[in-house]
């Protein structure tokens, strides 16, 4: 018995020494980026895999450009969009993930209320998983995935999500963080970065970007691979009248 106690013991302690050295690892990477800027993300590096294996080819499209580069506008566009609160909360922004959730559980309520009853008699079909209403996330938090996270959903995923987020928050100014995301962010297939984005869609570099283009770009965020193919859609300059009204009111870092 004592033996066992023993050998759990070690093993225990490995644990708690692997997951100290993975988070000094994500540590010392973030501190790298206060004056190096990332050559590539995780997500990035999955994509890059995703279209060798299933296209055989990688069409890609990224150039860095530094903070002073990136126009005022798109700035503004996407903090509006995705993460009003960005200067103000401290990389997670609880109220928002209430209302997400919020939103979720009425979503599936409304769903179960128009799902047909099945008539007597007649097989009962497996039921089909509920979309869900996203939401919650800021530009922080999708950093943090973005950087060093896979796209797999769990419980201890998001819970290194959120360390991460405290990590890059407590090492990086605001600036920095939004240098680094619109630099990295995807918005398209094998479309990543702001530079990139205004040259596939508008032919200008990003620093030129209008106040309407900038919105426009925003809207893509949640779904870049869908809007890419139809980014002219009602749906899309609807939402960027949206945005673009709302930017005045935003406060850079």
């Amino acid at each position: 018995m004592n033996a066992a106690l023993r050998h759990a013991g070690r093993l225990l302690a490995l644990l708690v020494l692997s997951l100290f050295a993975l988070q000094l690892y994500f540590l010392l990477r973030i501190a790298l980026m206060v004056v190096v800027d990332p050559q590539s993300t995780t997500f990035q590096r999955s994509e890059a895999w995703r279209l060798l294996t299933e296209k055989h080819y990688i069409a890609w499209s990224q150039q860095w450009v530094d903070d002073a580069a990136l126009s005022k506008n798109l700035k503004r566009a996407v903090i509006a969009s995705e993460d009003a609160g960005f200067t103000d909360h401290g990389g997670v922004d609880w109220d928002a993930i209430e209302k997400a959730w919020e939103r979720n559980q009425r979503e599936e309520t409304r769903l179960e209320k128009l799902k047909p009853k099945p008539k007597a008699g007649t097989a009962i079909e497996k039921p089909k998983p509920a979309p869900k209403v996203v939401g919650g996330s800021t530009i922080t938090q999708q950093l943090a995935k973005n950087l060093f996270l896979g796209s797999e959903r769990s419980l201890a995923r998001k819970g290194q999500e959120f360390v991460i987020t405290l990590m890059l928050e407590a090492v990086l100014s605001k600036q920095r963080i939004l240098e680094i995301y619109l630099n990295s962010v995807e918005w398209g297939e094998g479309v990543f970065g702001a530079q990139a984005a205004a040259r596939h869609y508008f032919r200008i570099d990003a620093a030129r970007l209008s106040a309407n283009q900038a919105a426009r770009l925003a809207v893509m965020l949640p779904a870049p691979k869908r809007f890419e193919k139809r980014p002219n859609t009602g749906y899309v300059l609807g939402r960027a009248g949206t945005i673009e009204a709302r930017m005045g009111a935003i406060e850079l870092p």
